[in-house]
């Protein structure tokens, strides 16, 4: 797997963490539309088990050390985690081609 095509499901995971958090929660309990939450979670939990897979599966290709996957593992509980682990994943890559 890429590091771009990491860093992509990272991107969407954290955008449907966002949604759901910004759009279909409020929908659901100020509005009465619980049907938001239920599609919205389920698209989000999806792109979450897609990215703790890729985690795995770029961390074993790289060699990455197990904290590296730790640090991005939780960076996916936190809201726009991805997008600022980001930075780090690509000073990291850095530092590995050299």
């Amino acid at each position: 797997m890429k590091l771009h095509t990491f860093i992509t499901i990272g991107r969407l995971e954290a955008l449907s963490f966002l949604l759901l958090v910004l759009i279909a929660m409020p929908l659901k309990y100020f509005f009465g539309f619980p049907e938001a939450v239920k599609y919205v979670g389920w698209a989000h939990g999806l792109l979450f088990v897609v990215y703790a897979g890729a985690l795995v599966f770029i961390g074993i290709d790289k060699s990455w050390p197990f904290w590296k996957m730790l640090v991005l593992f939780l960076a996916a509980f936190l809201p726009l985690g991805p997008v600022v682990a980001e930075r780090w994943l690509k000073g990291w890559a850095n530092i590995e081609s050299e």
